[in-house]
């Protein structure tokens, strides 16, 4: 029904009508004529017949509430962030399992929704725990109400608490199993279908550190990839499947080697997943004879490591040296969307496979650096050379020949066999092609690093607590998880966003909740750039616009 002004000569009048279709045409009907516009108007007639129909629609009472001066209240909260990551929260099984584990334990608030807050502000606002309590005051997230500090710190000791003695089987040498290792371990069993048969996992490391002591046992001086060794660090390791999906993280103290945990976690691996064949991808970081040795006399166990080249006295002499025509694998291409051009060719020596890898792209960048850098070190040594030598790219294209320093011709020739390449050492059946694919996906580790360590901000750790430290780290492992899962989907439905804008543009979506007496309206704003895709990839409804 609508109003609608009807002329008759000179006059207009008011009628309600209403539309009804009749043989395909629309015809109008005449309800009620109220009166003549004039004189309605003059009699404020008019007005008080629309105030008396407005109590029969809350949103239009409240906002004639607040003409009629009554005192109007609001709220604002953002929401997308937690109906998102929330929906995903349970289809991952995250959520069920930690419940699950908290069913024997009296905690007198819920850890499973401070473990949630934790991570979802590792999402938005990454930060310590206690800029998590005040974060959450603009965000509307189901049952975090009365959740303060202490609770997020309990919960962090909660994940981290060391596990009773019967429950320490598959223990690396240089860490307890806690709490976090369950739920791991849930989640995997929960989501094995979308694993599949895990035959194929990609390991790495890095170092974190801590503000202040840090750590009981955890913490400790060792080499820092974040350039600190003034301060006391932990090693974190990650694994990850084939597609990229995280399986668990490992934490050792900071002195921990990275060539000694190899073995101890593929021995894990297989205890707590029930793995049966591994294929463990790794850098050149995580090489050393005796590892390599070991694995080889376990079985069941299959690799593909990263050789370094120029310390490797067989790759640096003979492997490279041999002849033998390279198999293209990606091909050079205009398009900046192709993959990086790659050329593979393998070498057998001594019973030993190895595998040479060529980005001609990336060989002719080395050259044109090696290039720049030779020809402003024949400028710098005009002047003298001892200030070059504290430099480690100047130096080692520089020799001492007694009074002076000069370039090293023999070093420049020999640096030129190792442009662009890269060499792999492999004992699995796979192609020469595959098992350079396969290494290349190692990538995904480092980029899980990254985002670890600056979106996620995972790093400095202010907890001095071994437990509430592991808790923390595993907060941002569950984070990742979030993310692999989300990026999944929409990869599924051919979209490729990047991280930041979705997560920008679902911090755009509000709802402002207006109240005026005992009548309430909530109003949502407008869908921005990528959050409608992320509604829609995580199968979440969006709100009504007023309701």
């Amino acid at each position: 029904m609508f109003l609608r002004i009807k002329k008759s000569g000179p006059r207009e009048y008011l009628q309600i009508a209403h539309n009804r279709r009749e043989k395909g045409k629309v015809r109008q009907d005449v309800i009620a004529t109220i009166g003549r516009i004039d004189v309605l108007k003059a009699s404020g007639s008019l007005e008080s017949l629309l105030r008396s129909g407005v109590k029969f629609s809350e949103k239009l009472a409240l906002i004639d509430s607040g003409k009629q001066g009554e005192s109007l209240s609001s709220r604002e909260y953002k929401i997308g962030l937690p109906m998102i990551f929330g929906r995903l929260w349970k289809e991952t099984g995250i959520k069920i399992t930690i419940e699950a584990h908290l069913d024997e334990r009296k905690f007198r608030f819920l850890v499973e929704r401070a473990i949630f807050l934790t991570v979802l502000h590792r999402l938005s606002k990454p930060g310590s725990d206690r800029a998590a309590e005040k974060w959450q005051n603009g965000y509307k997230i189901e049952g975090t109400e009365g959740i303060d500090l202490h609770h997020l710190y309990r919960a962090m000791a909660w994940l981290g608490e060391e596990l009773p003695e019967g429950y320490q089987k598959g223990a690396t040498p240089f860490s307890p199993r806690s709490v976090k290792d369950l739920i791991e371990e849930g989640i995997f069993q929960r989501n094995r279908d979308l694993f599949g048969e895990l035959t194929l996992v990609f390991f790495d490391t890095t170092s974190i550190y801590f503000e202040g002591n840090g750590g009981e046992e955890i913490g400790a001086y060792g080499h820092s990839k974040d350039h600190r060794p003034d301060l006391k660090q932990m090693v974190v390791g990650i694994v990850i499947d084939g597609t990229g999906r995280p399986i668990c993280c490992e934490l050792w103290p900071g002195n921990t080697a990275d060539v000694k945990t190899l073995m101890p976690v593929i021995d894990r691996l297989k205890i707590r997943f029930g793995i049966q064949r591994v294929c463990i991808v790794a850098d050149r970081g995580m090489i050393s004879k005796e590892t390599i040795r070991e694995i080889e006399e376990t079985k069941g166990i299959q690799y593909i490591l990263g050789v370094r080249m120029r310390k490797q006295k067989e790759v640096r002499e003979d492997v490279l040296s041999r002849g033998g025509r390279y198999e293209e694998v990606y091909p050079k291409s205009t398009d900046s969307k192709a993959p990086s051009p790659l050329k593979v060719k393998e070498v057998e020596f001594k019973g030993r496979r190895y595998i040479i890898c060529i980005n001609e792209d990336q060989a002719k960048k080395d050259a044109l650096d090696r290039e720049a850098i030779i020809a402003t070190l024949k400028e710098k040594l005009k002047h003298g050379g001892k200030s070059l030598i504290g430099n480690k790219g100047y130096r080692k294209y520089l020799k001492n020949t007694g009074a002076v320093f000069e370039i090293d011709e023999d070093k420049v020739k020999q640096e030129v066999r190792y442009d662009g390449k890269w060499v792999l050492t492999t004992n699995t059946a796979l192609s020469a092609r595959e098992v350079a694919l396969q290494y290349k996906q190692l990538w995904m580790v480092e980029q899980i690093f990254r985002t670890m360590k600056t979106i996620l901000s995972t790093r400095p750790i202010y907890h001095k607590c071994d437990e509430t430290i592991r808790g923390h780290v595993f907060c941002s492992f569950l984070s990742l998880l979030l993310i692999k899962e989300l990026q999944q989907r929409m990869s599924a439905k051919g979209w490729e966003v990047e991280w930041a804008d979705i997560i920008n543009d679902l911090e755009e979506l509000k709802e402002t909740i207006i109240e005026t007496g005992n009548k309430e309206v909530i109003l949502r704003s407008e869908l921005k750039g990528q959050a409608g895709k992320a509604f829609q990839a995580a199968g979440v409804a969006v709100p009504q616009r007023v309701k």
